[in-house]
This record gives C-alpha cells, sequence and structure tokens, in this order.
C-alpha cells in the first residue's frame, strides 16, 4: 500500500473539481490510500468518498501560517511518512511544503498551469486563442505521472433531477410539482458578475410565475443583504443560506437547472450532476476552468476580441466598462434556461 498526499489549498471550485477525479481513483486502486489537505471550508465536499480518502483541514490564518506554520503543518501530517506527494496548487505555500518532502526524498508530482499560455490568453493585444487544458486535465496529468492512471472515467454522465435527495427537501420546501431553478447571481470578483439590475429581470421572470421555484445561493454577507433585497420584491424565492455546503449540493441536485457565474457554484452544480447555464465575462472557458460535466452550448458570452482580459477575473476592465457582461440581455439568458431546461 501506498500513501498519496494530495495539496490542493484553494479555492472552493478548484477543490470541487478534484473531488470526482479523487473519488475514482480511490475506487480504482482500493490498496492505495490517499490524503487531501485544504481549507476546512472544502471538507464537506468529501462527504461520501471512498474509506480511503483522509481530509485534513488546513489553517492557513492560524496554526499553520507562514513558513514557521508550514513546518508546523508537515509535523501535523506526518509528512515524512508519505511515499508520493501530489502538488495540485502550485503556490509559494505548496512549493515550500514541496522542498520539506524533498528534504526526505519523497517524489513529488506538480501540476502545469499553463501560466505562459495564460498570460498570452489574457493579454491585451496579440492574444493566442485557443482552448488550454482543463483543470480537471492537469489534475489526472499529475497522478498519471505517478502511475495512477483511470481505466475509466464518465466525462457524460446522466444529468437532472435527483429524486432521492427531493426525498429530503420536499418536507422542507413542498412537493415539487413544478420546475425548480437555481441562481447563484455572484462571483469573487466584479469581471465575473452579471449586472444586477440585468440579474434581477431575470430573477423576475420566474420569480413572478407559480411555474417555477426559485432558490438564491449566495454565502457573503453582502450577498445575502442583497438576496433579501430581492427576496422582499419577489416573496417567493427562496434562500437556502444556512443548510451547510453538503446540503446545498444536495440541493443542487434537486433543481431542473442552474444559472451561475464563472463561480464555484457552477463546480458545486457539476458535481450535483445538475445543468448549468453560465454566463462568462472578463474570463473565458479557453482558460480552463469550465464546469466539468457541462455542455459547452449552455455557456452565455459576448463576442468581444477583448475577452479573455483575466483568468480569475480579478483585472481592470481593459475598456472600463465590462461591456462583456452589459452586453448580454436578461432576454438572452431567459430564453438560454426557458429552452435548455424544456421549461416551454
Amino acid at each position: 500500500m501506498a500513501k498519496f498526499l494530495v495539496i490542493r489549498l484553494s479555492a472552493l471550485g478548484d477543490v470541487a473539481i478534484l473531488v470526482p477525479l479523487l473519488k475514482n481513483l480511490a475506487e480504482q486502486y482500493p490498496e492505495h490510500h490517499f490524503t487531501i489537505i485544504s481549507q476546512p471550508f472544502a471538507a464537506r465536499l468529501f462527504d461520501g468518498c471512498p474509506p480511503n480518502i483522509t481530509f485534513i483541514a488546513v489553517e492557513t490564518k492560524g496554526r499553520h501560517k507562514g513558513q514557521l506554520g508550514l513546518i508546523r503543518l508537515f509535523r501535523d501530517i506526518d509528512g515524512k511518512h508519505f511515499d508520493v506527494v501530489c502538488d495540485m496548487h502550485d503556490t509559494i505555500r505548496s512549493r515550500f511544503l514541496g522542498l520539506l518532502f524533498a528534504f526526505y526524498r519523497i517524489p513529488l508530482s506538480r501540476i502545469n498551469k499553463e501560466r505562459s499560455e495564460r498570460r498570452k490568453l489574457t493579454r491585451k493585444d496579440n492574444k493566442i486563442f485557443k482552448q488550454l487544458k482543463s483543470t480537471f486535465e492537469n489534475y489526472r496529468e499529475v497522478f498519471s505521472r505517478v502511475g495512477l492512471s483511470l481505466a475509466y472515467f464518465d466525462a457524460f454522465p446522466k444529468m437532472g433531477p435527483s429524486t432521492e435527495a427531493l426525498k429530503v427537501f420536499e418536507p422542507v420546501y413542498g412537493p415539487k410539482t413544478n420546475k425548480w431553478i437555481g441562481i447563484a447571481p455572484f462571483a469573487k470578483h466584479q469581471g465575473k458578475i452579471y449586472p444586477l439590475d440585468k440579474m434581477e429581470q431575470v430573477i423576475a421572470r420566474f420569480a413572478c410565475d407559480e411555474t417555477y421555484k426559485v432558490f438564491l445561493f449566495g454565502g457573503g454577507s453582502n450577498e445575502l443583504v442583497q438576496m433579501k433585497i430581492w427576496q422582499d420584491k419577489y416573496p417567493s424565492l427562496l434562500i437556502p443560506n444556512k443548510i451547510g455546503l453538503s446540503n446545498e449540493i444536495k440541493l443542487m441536485s434537486c433543481l431542473d437547472v442552474m444559472l451561475t457565474m464563472d463561480s464555484a457554484n457552477m463546480h458545486l452544480a457539476s458535481l450535483a450532476f445538475t445543468p448549468v447555464v453560465s454566463i462568462w465575462g472578463a474570463t473565458h472557458p479557453y482558460a480552463g476552468f469550465y464546469g466539468l460535466y457541462q455542455d459547452e452550448r449552455n455557456m452565455i458570452q459576448a463576442e468581444l476580441s477583448c475577452r479573455p482580459c483575466s483568468v480569475f477575473g480579478d483585472k481592470p476592465c481593459f475598456r472600463k466598462d465590462y461591456a462583456c457582461l452589459n452586453m448580454i440581455s436578461p432576454q438572452v439568458v431567459i430564453q438560454r434556461i426557458e429552452k435548455f431546461s424544456n421549461l416551454v
């Protein structure tokens, strides 16, 4: 038996992409043990995984902060007793950890983030506009280099509402006699957020029609304030913000369709095998962060030569007007949801 350590310290969406791959590998290689270290918020993503997967929370703002904290982390996880390390993050933190494993001559495989290619894709002029490897494929290559290759992975699983999870949520939200829609209007950076006034028009379309039940997803305090403003205007809206990450994913599995930005919720809905209509602004699926299992035809994008201007949506808009988002009309979003989910 070999002991594999998998490092992916953030962010939620990136960890979510790793889950189905790690789960499949654990099932295929039951003789090995896999330990994943990440932020505490990611722990619930691994609920229901095989017993040869262990999750360890890293306190990057507490006990494991800074170089001394990473040395403490190495001791906490008994690092010298791992056989192989898979660095799925390639940051300053994970590279420093890599030096500690190298001291004990523990083999390490590190992700190739294609940083040079991403810079060429997002630069202002003379872009090299091509599809880069998905994050999932980059993860898979890390495992492949240490001898763990997937014999099979279902890239086209059955998508749609889970009748099993409905048994949990129908007593709370009522029988599912209509279509259930999830809307996650937010993202970490402005370059990925559809204008809220336009999003309200989308929300109003479905919230004002008894044919639909609309759930709003968001976690931050400012996000909750905005969602409650919408809920005051459209009382039928549901905000399941205190049910925990694991239950959020289960609720997403009950939905007929989910509308998201290029955000963690896109990846969480993918974990739930829920079809996603996603809106893309400053970022682009070509950078490799699109939702696993999702159909690219359900990605809404404005055709602009300046896109993408950022891998993560955190850079100032070249044009200063975020035309990439403002050019997308609410009606286009509404029609895509209606057409895709067979709601009309």
